[in-house]
């Protein structure tokens, strides 16, 4: 354990609490680590189109390198953001007899700001197959639509699945988080920051071997780890005085005989044998949650203390009267308690996304146990305070493959068609960046990779594209020349192509 630890502070917005956590680093010899997210503003692309057939073109690389390896480009950019490639469709289980042709239309109509005014983002991918029965009898497959996004924006990445020209009803299944952790620019060893998924090699080596699939679709198996939990409400302060009012617990604490998670907690200092944990006293008007919770994995302290101070520092000589609560303690299950605070975190963020409490909670659940607290060996740096909130925060945000199933019934002798038509957020640089790959669209897919299908053909098409300029790719789309659909390679398992906005003369 290190022996001086403070909480990163996430997301306060009131200055004089920001002012409070900033004076807490030279006073406990400890840096704070800010982590700065952005958000694209995204909207999802409607209308769908389809090129014109023509012959096959072949697939080369019609355009300059600017880097190899990174960004899910073989020779192309090696992108800030990865957006992920379309995925072909699969089955459950591989069904003999059964063919598939797959076309793939890459649609740029635009989308509109709030303000009505068109904006060239992001790609509709509508994903088409023909599904043949060389069979005498029916065929059911049990049918996988594999996709990436995030639980934060599933409901706008989500694909849309149809059948024979039908939507349909799917069920979701989600998979692990793929990625991994790195440093924060400080030791190489350390493992404060994400490190998530940048190419399509990388999405490549997660779906081989079939595992991550298998976990995703394996129904989650409670924890059933028995804690304590102490939650505590009706706080008061004296916050005309102090608008950072603070409130500590402190307590005795054996590492080798207790874990302890918390919620809605901003701040901790520990050493050898004794924790302390604290909280800016809710005053209804800050983002902070109401919900603040200790859960103690093992020995339960056997006694605390509780004392308010003027702001986060939590230094000696700063104590304060009038700051107050409530702490009730309750046995519970650990699954229970975390599926309590996700369906809270849900709430209070509302407006942050539509996603399910379930997947949530599940995903929360793995968080924990394959690199929080609860991982063998005490998991990642990131995650080394037990804070909850940092890692239902991360569960909500970090890129993951997702997978829609239905069934899908096929006449004997006969046909079915699905779509998935699905919108795409480009691989990009950063606008703050500087690159000089600012304003390119990156868009990729794979011909094969995760499917256990047998592809007799695969063709790819664009429409709406008049107002993008293509700066490099593999397929073979030469617009001047009339060529806006191509035929794929089947031993070619990755496509790309780059765009931008044309100039307006």
């Amino acid at each position: 354990m290190k022996s001086e630890r403070l909480f990163r502070i996430l997301g306060l917005v009131d200055e004089d609490l920001i002012a409070g956590a900033e004076a807490v680093a030279p006073k406990k010899q400890r840096n704070w680590r800010l982590i700065l997210t952005s958000a694209a503003c995204l909207a999802l692309v409607l209308g769908i189109g389809a090129g014109q057939l023509l012959p096959r073109v072949g697939g080369g690389n019609s355009g300059s390198s600017a880097g190899a390896g990174g960004g899910g480009h073989d020779g192309g950019t090696v992108f800030m953001s990865y957006g992920g490639p379309v995925f072909p469709l699969t089955v459950a289980e591989a069904a003999e007899g059964v063919t598939a042709e797959r076309r793939v239309v890459w649609d740029f109509s635009p989308i509109t700001y709030a303000d009505g005014s068109p904006r060239q983002w992001g790609v509709t991918a509508t994903d088409g197959y023909v599904l043949t029965n060389n069979t005498d009898q029916d065929v059911t497959l049990k049918a996988l639509y594999p996709f990436t996004g995030s639980l934060r924006d599933l409901e706008r990445l989500s694909p849309e699945i149809a059948v024979d020209g039908a939507s349909i009803g799917t069920e979701l299944s989600v998979g692990a988080y793929p990625g991994g952790f790195t440093h924060a620019g400080g030791n190489p060893e350390e493992t404060y920051n994400l490190h998530e998924l940048n190419s399509w090699e990388q999405y490549k080596a997660l779906l081989s071997g079939g595992a991550y699939q298998d976990r995703a679709l394996t129904p989650y198996s409670p924890a059933d780890i028995p804690v304590v939990v102490y939650e505590f409400s009706d706080f008061a302060a004296p916050h005309e005085e102090y608008q950072a009012a603070t409130q500590a617990i402190g307590f005795g604490l054996d590492e080798a005989e207790t874990t302890v998670l918390t919620y809605g907690f901003n701040g901790g200092s520990f050493r050898e044998g004794w924790r302390q944990y604290s909280y800016f006293v809710p005053d209804g008007m800050r983002r902070e949650p109401e919900l603040k919770v200790l859960i103690f994995i093992g020995k339960e302290p056997e006694s605390y203390t509780l004392q308010g101070y003027q702001d986060g520092g939590c230094d000696p000589g700063e104590e304060i009267d009038g700051v107050s609560c409530t702490v009730t303690r309750r046995e519970a299950v650990l699954d229970e308690i975390i599926y309590e605070i996700c369906q809270y975190d849900r709430t209070r963020y509302s407006g942050d996304g539509d996603t399910p409490v379930d997947f949530l909670f599940r995903g929360t659940m793995e968080m924990l146990t394959d690199y929080g607290l609860l991982a063998p060996g005490g998991g990642m740096d990131r995650y080394d305070m037990g804070r909850l909130d940092d890692v239902i925060s991360d569960t909500l945000g970090v890129t993951r493959v997702m997978y829609l199933r239905f069934d899908v019934v096929i006449p004997a002798g006969g046909t079915a068609e699905v779509s998935a038509r699905l919108w795409k957020q480009p691989s990009h640089d950063f606008f703050c960046s500087g690159s000089e790959n600012v304003g390119i669209q990156g868009y990729d897919m794979v011909t094969r990779l995760g499917s256990v299908l047998d592809f007799t053909r695969q063709t790819a098409a664009l429409a709406n594209a008049e107002a993008m300029e293509i700066v490099r790719q593999s397929f073979g789309f030469d617009p001047e020349a009339g060529i806006f659909e191509v035929e794929l390679d089947p031993d070619q398992e990755h496509y790309y192509m780059e765009l931008r906005v044309m100039k307006k003369e």
